[in-house]
Order: structure tokens, then C-alpha cells, then sequence
């Protein structure tokens, strides 16, 4: 699959880059992570906690494919948008998280308390080295 796939199914629309929804996006995605960290980890909030945590990261993708004029439907489709920008690494890592939040949250799937810290430091850092590269302009 490639990205181009996603625009003829409609699931990716090219348009004009949108500078004001990419800034608005940033400010929520900081005001979330805000919040976030401010949570305690524990086993019943583990899965919600991870699936807010991806999130956070969906919203920086959203930032970052805004200002290269895409809006995206899929999230799918954003570890093909990494992949064209060069960043295989970061789009195998993304596409990881979303599988672990869909299990999460379609299938009822359990998380641990450790596998969400250890997971929630590797977004962070996913989110620190996309907006540092896409986002600081």
C-alpha cells in the first residue's frame, strides 16, 4: 500500500496547507499531553491512559500532514504518510501504537501499568522528534 492508495479511496484529500488548523492542533496536542502526564497509571486506568497517549501522537501526524496540505481519515493511512516523508522507523513505531490502542479499544484488550509507562516514554519521544523536525518552523 502506498499513500496514493488512500487518496483514490477517498480515506486522504489533498488540499492547500492549512497553517492555522496544523498551529491549532499543536496547542491541543500540548494541552493534552499536559493533562496526561498528570494522571496516575494505574490497572484501571492503563488502557484508557495508552489509547489518550496515541491520541496525542495522531494529532501531531494530523499537525504535520495539515501543513503538507493532507487531511487524513485513516489512521492507517498516516504510517504510509511517514513512510513518503522518509520516516520508516517513526511509521513502523506508529503503526505499532495503533495497533495497541485498537486492541485496546475494539477488542478489550489489558494493558500493564509497565508496558504503558515504557510505551508512553517511546510516544513522547516520537512526539518530541516529529514536532522538533516537522514542526518548529
Amino acid at each position: 500500500m502506498k499513500l496514493q492508495d488512500y487518496i483514490q479511496r477517498g480515506q486522504v484529500k489533498k488540499s492547500s496547507p492549512d497553517i492555522s488548523l496544523s498551529k491549532s492542533l499543536v496547542k491541543t496536542a500540548k494541552n493534552d499531553l499536559e493533562f496526561l502526564d498528570s494522571l496516575r497509571i494505574s490497572p484501571i486506568s492503563a488502557r484508557k491512559i495508552m489509547s489518550n497517549y496515541y491520541d496525542v501522537l495522531r494529532s501531531i501526524l494530523e499537525a504535520i500532514s495539515a501543513l503538507d496540505g493532507y487531511k487524513i481519515y485513516s489512521h492507517e493511512a498516516f504510517t504510509y504518510f511517514l513512510a513518503e516523508k522518509g520516516e520508516n522507523l517513526i511509521s513502523k513505531k506508529f503503526d505499532r501504537f495503533r495497533k495497541i490502542r485498537n486492541q485496546i479499544n475494539y477488542y478489550g484488550k489489558d494493558i500493564s501499568v509497565e508496558e504503558v509507562k515504557e510505551n508512553i516514554k517511546e510516544v513522547k519521544g516520537l512526539i518530541d522528534e516529529l514536532s522538533t523536525k516537522y514542526l518548529k518552523k
